[in-house]
């Protein structure tokens, strides 16, 4: 078949949305572990902090920098760390999610 730009952004778009169905069996399991690993340690953190009312504004920032951290320092894919940091990005979107959930929790 011809290399046209349709079938790459094709091949693009199905790597994207159906990508996890190609991974191995290893980094799926790590990657939902690390998931809720996580949502778990964050909300329990997240309901220690608020139930006490103190600290609030220094914890706040220092969740926002750790976030932040994760996300700036991604090495690349050929590094030796590059599996340690995927690790690191799935327990911070864990925590988002926790972090968003309690939003909610508290909105309601």
């Amino acid at each position: 078949m011809q290399k046209t730009n349709f079938l790459r952004i094709t091949s693009q778009l199905n790597n994207l949305l159906f990508g996890f169905i190609s991974d191995t069996w290893r980094s799926k399991s790590i990657g939902l572990i690390s998931v809720l690993t996580g949502y778990f340690l964050f909300a329990n953190f997240l309901t220690k902090f608020i139930s006490e009312g103190k600290n609030e504004l220094i914890m706040v920032p220092l969740i926002i920098l750790f976030i932040e951290i994760i996300i700036r320092i991604k090495p690349t894919s050929s590094s030796r760390y590059y599996e340690l940091w995927i690790v690191f990005d799935k327990i911070r979107i864990g925590a988002v999610y926790a972090i968003i959930l309690e939003a909610f929790k508290i909105g309601s």
